[in-house]
């Protein structure tokens, strides 16, 4: 869906649906005079009696067919001061995708509607961009067009109320546009089987949008990951009869070449059976989505680099198949790092953490990092703890992890803050080998938290997200399909825009 602008009033604007967001109680036409000069149908409208603003409402008005907004779609927002960008981003999303339903190939929503709202009008025009974006994703890369789906509407547009747009709005409007369009693709990514993503496919994937959007794109292949000692990553992969991969990925715009880099990692396992330590069956399909980390990093950069922004940031993707054939890796095997420790491995399914401690040792080796984030589906007592709609982040740098929470906070993806308690470090310590990257089922998030801990030198800022639990969505919502998330895109790509100091 196309994103244009109107302009010259009220009265020159055209559409065949205009939203009306409104709060609970509140007159809509005393509140938005607007909407009044656009449809001064709506007046005698016997519907808007019936609409009473309240949060999730939706009320569709008609009038002639032949004005220029015929329609008018009356949407709830609830008690004024309960309004926030995520209500607003579910309303708005509902909204459109009533106007799908609708067969409607046009809408226009009024821009001193929102300005009324408490938010701020630049960061409420990003979110409602951001929101009428999302609600339209449908994953159907796989599947034959349906007769009987609805298209997508063909664009939407705001309107103002002056000569011209301004720029602060036109901007706003384009980073939402963007921020959508990078959650789009990590869904895109992780939603895709194991049998056609996996890391060579990947890794071609990330080339392919290095040469289209002008960021770099090096592939670390079997044998130059072996040149580097990356004992852990190989030790994942080698049950598959698809090789591991490590994906390198920079922005570095003009002036910026030579900045310290935010540096970001992504756990990239394309299929996650456990290995020998084999899953359950139930649900296993889901394991497809555990390089949802990976699929963040790559949409954030590619993000970053379409908009050219002033920042250099660097990705690392871990890319991983873990399987149980012959030649995997057994529990008890014990293997040596990139960082030069050995490492005990006692359960094949606890793997996300062997991949990215060699991501993160060959990032410190490489550069001198601002600061280095991973981002991971890595454990399943993170989902536990929170649930599915709150992260985890670790992080020692209060400074860093409220950033983070920031970052996230712009589209509604919330971290809680958990610890790294040191004392449980003693837990992972191996008889045969220098660390085990395991402890006991207890405290199973900060165990893996501290074992990646291991691999950051002393001084480098690092923040550690666990994903698990939000990167699917077992229920469908008006920003969200059942399927991959895409969660944490949206974090990395406000991070990167913010900078870290």
């Amino acid at each position: 869906m196309d994103i244009r602008f109107q302009n010259l009033g009220p009265e020159q604007w055209k559409a065949e649906i205009m939203l009306a967001p409104a709060c609970e109680g509140e007159d809509i036409l005393r509140e938005c005079p607007e909407l009044d000069k656009a449809a001064p149908w709506l007046a005698i409208a016997p519907a808007m009696r019936d609409f009473k603003g309240k949060d999730g409402e939706l009320v569709l008005l008609h009038g002639h067919p032949e004005l220029s907004v015929p329609r008018v779609l009356a949407v709830g927002l609830g008690p004024r001061e309960k309004v926030d960008a995520a209500r607003l981003r579910a309303a708005i999303a509902a909204a459109v995708q009533r106007c799908r339903g609708l067969g409607l190939n046009s809408i226009l929503l009024p821009e001193p509607a929102l300005s009324r709202l408490p938010g701020g009008r630049e960061r409420l025009v990003e979110e409602c961009v951001y929101a009428a974006q999302l609600a339209l994703y449908r994953f159907t890369a796989l599947k034959k067009p349906q007769e009987d789906e609805a298209a997508d509407p063909q664009w939407l547009a705001l309107g103002f109320d002056g000569q011209s747009v301004p720029d602060g709005e036109h901007a706003a409007a384009r980073r939402g546009e963007r921020a959508a369009k990078a959650v789009a693709l990590a869904r895109d990514l992780a939603n895709m089987p194991g049998n056609l993503l996996y890391p060579e496919s990947l890794a071609q994937r990330a080339v392919e949008l290095g040469r289209e959007l002008g960021f770099t794109c090096t592939v670390l292949d079997e044998t130059a990951l072996a040149e580097e000692g990356m004992g852990a990553l190989l030790a994942v992969g080698q049950g598959s009869a698809r090789p591991p991969r490590l994906v390198v990925l920079e922005h570095a715009p003009e002036g910026h070449e030579q900045d310290k880099p935010l540096i970001l990692v992504g756990k990239g396992i394309t299929f996650d059976s456990g290995g020998i330590s084999l899953k359950p069956a139930a649900n296993m399909q889901q394991m497809k989505c555990d390089m949802t980390g990976a699929a963040d990093v790559l949409a954030a950069i590619a993000t970053l680099a379409e908009e050219d922004a002033p920042r250099r940031v660097i990705g690392l993707l871990a890319c991983a198949e873990n399987m149980p054939d012959g030649r995997a890796t057994r529990p008890g095997d014990v293997v040596r790092s990139a960082g030069g420790d050995t490492v005990e491995i006692t359960n094949t399914d606890a793997e996300g953490r062997l991949v990215l401690c060699d991501a993160l040792a060959y990032a410190q080796k490489q550069w001198t990092p601002a600061a280095m984030v991973d981002i991971a589906t890595l454990t399943g007592a993170c989902a536990v703890a929170l649930g599915t709609e709150l992260a985890g982040l670790f992080c020692d740098d209060t400074d860093l992890a409220e950033r983070i929470r920031a970052a996230g906070g712009v589209g509604g993806e919330n971290y809680w803050r958990l610890p790294l308690w040191q004392p449980y470090a003693e837990q992972l310590k191996s008889e045969v080998a220098d660390i085990c990257h395991t402890g006991p089922r207890e405290g199973g998030a900060i165990n893996a938290a501290l074992f990646l801990k291991h691999f950051v030198r002393e001084g480098v800022r690092w923040a550690h997200l666990d994903i698990a639990g939000v990167d699917w969505n077992a229920k469908k919502s008006p920003l969200c399909p059942v399927g991959a998330s895409g969660f944490g895109a949206r974090t990395l790509l406000e991070l990167a825009r913010g900078g870290v100091q």
